[in-house]
């Protein structure tokens, strides 16, 4: 890394180095009171993790979203830096994919799991491989990629990081501002597998269906034969070990 990532004001850096989680790191900070916009981040040479955390002021059904926007923020940051035939499409699970393969996660936790508290704080972590996990053999792994290998070896991570989080405030100030309808109708246009059959495994429990859309927090709709049930955006809530 030549130069660390740049923030916008009120964010603030805490780099992480060896084998250390940034997820995990962002938590503990979060519980021992850091003040939101804090993004913890270990940037390797094989790969760019990050978690930024959050101060919600609405309950944890309305602040959920902010997965969304995160998701978002990266497909827009992705974009502004790499050639334009890469494509970022966003799984509901926290998935993403570019060029149509799997291409890293995002994770959400929470200081509560309760949909009508207000949480103390969210944190919302970034995983996206550089290389391929042998790079003797690239191509090893059926339906899995790197950035490297979807052209995208001159996106230098801490710019990748940087862009990251801006565009993410943006999105957030969005949904602050203008609530769920631009991010809604933004997400719909990189949503995956919408219309499509899925088998998503959520905390260990596997759920089937047909994903017919999303209710106004983004909730998930699976269709079966007998019923429409709705998935909680809160399911994908990181429980720990």
């Amino acid at each position: 890394m030549t130069n660390p990532p740049q923030f916008p004001p009120l964010f603030e850096g805490l780099a992480l180095s060896g084998m250390a989680d940034p997820f995990a790191k962002a938590q503990t900070q979060a519980i021992m009171g850091c003040d939101a916009g804090l993004v913890v981040y270990n940037l390797a040479a094989d790969q760019l993790r990050a978690a930024i955390v959050f101060a919600p002021e609405v309950a944890l059904r309305e602040a959920m979203p902010v997965l969304i926007a995160c998701g978002i923020g990266f497909q827009n940051a992705l974009g502004a830096l790499a050639p334009p035939e890469v494509a970022v499409h966003l799984g509901w699970t926290g998935g993403i994919f570019v060029n149509g393969a799997a291409c890293g996660q995002l994770r959400i936790a929470a200081s509560d799991t309760d949909e009508a508290a207000v949480p103390d704080w969210i944190v919302v972590g970034l995983n996206i491989p550089l290389i391929p996990p042998d790079p003797e053999a690239p191509g090893s792994a059926p339906g899995q990629t790197c950035l490297y290998e979807e052209g995208c070896v001159d996106v230098a991570p801490e710019d990748l990081l940087s862009a990251w989080v801006r565009h993410t405030l943006v999105w957030v100030n969005r949904m602050e501002e203008d609530g769920m309808k631009p991010l809604s109708e933004e997400w719909r246009g990189l949503g995956r597998d919408m219309g499509e059959d899925v088998s998503w495994t959520i905390q260990g429990t596997e759920e089937t269906g047909l994903f017919v859309g999303v209710d106004e927090v983004f909730g998930a709709l699976l269709r079966t034969e007998n019923e429409t049930r709705l998935l909680s955006l809160s399911r994908l809530l990181d429980k720990g070990e």
